[in-house]
């Protein structure tokens, strides 16, 4: 991320330095000299960093996807956890249903 950045600037100033070696000097001229150097440096950053720009999109989405991977797992721990304790109640109930019977039984 930093050196893709950091690219984008050289590109931007790269740009600048050309339009003012062009003849966008003059203080009126400042304006355009800023447009023109950021639209050129937004066409080139875009042709020449695809590489860079493909490969920080890889590291999005890998980190994405553990992320997404974790909150499943935890998901399913908190369902079998869920599913254990239901599990449990239910046996308690027949625990307390298999003692009234034995009370009721002389």
């Amino acid at each position: 991320m930093v050196r893709y950045t950091l690219l984008r600037l050289l590109i931007f100033f790269g740009c600048l330095l050309f339009f003012w070696l062009v003849g966008l000097r003059r203080p009126d001229q400042q304006v355009y000299l800023l447009i023109a150097s950021a639209l050129a440096s937004v066409a080139l950053s875009y042709v020449l960093l695809r590489r860079e720009r493909e490969q920080f999109s890889a590291k999005i989405a890998e980190r994405v996807e553990r992320r997404t991977q974790a909150r499943q797992s935890a998901t399913v721990s908190d369902e079998d956890a869920e599913d254990a304790e239901d599990a449990n109640d239910v046996e308690d109930v027949g625990d307390a249903k298999l003692d009234e019977r034995r009370r009721d039984k002389p």
